[in-house]
């Protein structure tokens, strides 16, 4: 057993607990376990938001489908970066404003309806749980190939670490432990990366593309059929599917404000740009000195093994243990994002007594650490199952199950002011029924090959149009479904918060002349912040 790569993952651990402890002093009041009391700043908060997006997929996942597919497979860290785009553009703003604390918050609001808000909670608990099924798989990947130690083991510490910290104190603690582990990720990924490079080049830097092999046509090096539909259908799930994760839309609730929302959402895609320019050189060198893990099918632990095979010794022992603590820290911030997001919809719609709903839907801390332990025992039982997809694989069915449900529901509700209530639960019913089936199918190898393969291993290309035409369809022939408030909810929604304030003010001072000079206007009221 390499005693180096134990070290970096038990360094990396405690370091994220103690940490958490921190934010544990801090955290408090259910604000605090749930937005963090809404004051997070756009750095602190893209720093989090980077640090638990960039998960088991980004650090192993992109290198291992490079290795094995070649530069076709760079649509993924593109389609991951670009979501944020999409994001910013139609969401990030409006989504703050709402004042709300669960996807399944603003469903409710937007729509008056806790029919609506059932099916999101049941569909933001199943997202989360395939999102955290792959982190806490790469965690066993990970301990397994630098130690030697049983998968299950890697998944278990990943599940008591996250499952403590979340417990103790919530979005608070987590938002310091995930921008911290943003930062260690960045540098155990691109430190590395760049010594592997020097290295490769003080050998001769022989040329990784083998003579006569192309890497134009999608999916061109996998031996899957109709790779231009797979390659457009997963760009399409990457792109739309990041407004769906709870994990990251919950993170635009800490935001003070809509605007902070934005500046957020433009720092993060700078750190992404940043960190996704490292994960291909692990692939592309991988070429050269790890081809039997393609053999194998163990492409995900190429990031591990490569600087051991490139560098040799204790140097490369060194590297090898660096990007270990750097992968385990992908999978306690993603993880910990995922449980939070889980937890807040389990305490406040799924584990709370018919009674208790009746006199408000506000969850509690006791509520909230109880949620704790079902949100990460789930994906730990599911884990310890034998996986027979790639990291990336798994987590781009996520991101389609994602598009195909919340996608639909964010657009239309913030944009479209004639969404009914059965509209958006058709939509939702629509797109998760069939993304599901399409991931069961996929999963449990069911669909015959040719175009039934294809169509259920990257569904998105036709159930994020279904799901959508179904929501409009279904709202146009049900008007009277339209909620009677949806006009102060859209305004609401796409105001300034500005505005606010200077309504406020400009009342203030109209019942009491001069008041606003006496600094009314110096304490900022934001909507749903009560």
């Amino acid at each position: 057993m390499n005693a180096l790569p134990l070290a970096g993952i038990a360094l990396v651990t405690l370091a994220s607990v103690a940490v958490g402890v921190f934010g544990l002093r801090i955290s408090r009041t259910t604000s605090d376990f749930y937005v963090a009391s809404r004051s997070v700043s756009p750095r602190a908060n893209a720093s989090a938001i980077s640090g638990e997006y960039l998960s088991a997929a980004s650090f192993l996942g992109v290198a291992g489908l490079v290795l094995a597919g070649g530069a076709d497979m760079l649509w993924f860290p593109v389609g991951y970066t670009v979501g944020y785009l999409v994001l910013l553009v139609l969401v990030a703003a409006p989504l703050r404003r709402s004042g709300a604390y669960t996807l399944a918050d603003f469903a409710e609001a937007r729509l008056g309806s806790t029919t609506v808000r059932r099916v999101a909670a049941v569909l933001v608990v199943a997202i989360g749980w395939l999102y955290l099924w792959p982190q806490l798989t790469g965690a066993g990947i990970t301990l397994r190939t630098a130690t030697g130690l049983p998968t299950w083991v890697g998944s278990l510490v990943v599940t008591v670490v996250v499952g403590t910290v979340v417990a103790s104190g919530g979005m608070r603690s987590i938002t310091l432990v995930q921008a911290f582990q943003y930062w260690v990720k960045l540098t155990a990924i691109a430190l590395p990366a760049m010594l592997l490079l020097a290295a490769w080049h003080q050998r001769g830097a022989v040329d990784p593309l083998p003579a006569g092999v192309g890497w134009v046509q999608p999916y061109g090096a996998r031996p899957t059929a109709h790779g231009v539909y797979q390659t457009y259908s997963i760009m399409l799930a990457l792109f739309l599917g990041t407004m769906g994760l709870p994990h990251v839309l919950v993170r635009f609730y800490t935001n003070p404000d809509g605007g902070a929302a934005r500046r957020t959402t433009l720092t993060v895609l700078m750190m992404l740009s940043a960190f996704y320019l490292f994960p291909p050189v692990y692939g592309v060198l991988g070429r050269l000195y790890t081809p039997d893990l393609v053999a194998s099918g163990h492409t995900d632990s190429v990031a591990l093994l490569l600087p051991e095979r490139l560098v040799g010794g204790t140097a490369g022992q060194l590297l090898g243990a660096l990007v270990a603590a750097g992968a385990f820290a992908a999978f306690l911030s993603t993880s910990s994002g995922l449980a939070v997001s889980v937890c807040g919809v389990l305490d406040q719609d799924l584990l709370r007594t018919s009674a208790t709903s009746q006199r408000g839907r506000r969850g509690t801390v006791p509520g909230f650490r109880t949620a704790t332990v079902v949100a990460v025992g789930i994906p730990f039982a599911l884990s310890s199952t034998q996986a027979s997809l790639g990291l990336a694989d798994t987590v781009g069915l996520a991101f389609a199950v994602a598009a195909s449900t919340f996608c639909p529901l964010l657009v239309l509700g913030i944009w479209w002011p004639r969404l009914s209530s059965t509209g958006a639960v058709s939509g939702l019913l629509v797109g998760g029924l069939t993304a599901s089936a399409a991931v069961l199918t996929t999963v449990l190898h069911l669909a015959p090959p040719g175009w039934p393969a294809a169509l259920m291993a990257q569904p998105a290309a036709w159930s994020i149009p279904l799901a959508l035409l179904t929501s409009v369809v279904v709202s146009l022939a049900t008007p009277s479904r339209v909620p009677a408030h949806v006009a102060r909810i859209m305004v609401r929604l796409h105001t300034p918060e500005s505005v606010h304030v200077d309504r406020r003010v400009a009342s203030t001072a109209r019942r009491s002349p001069g008041t606003a000079e006496r600094g009314v206007g110096d304490r900022t009221s934001r909507p749903g912040d009560r």
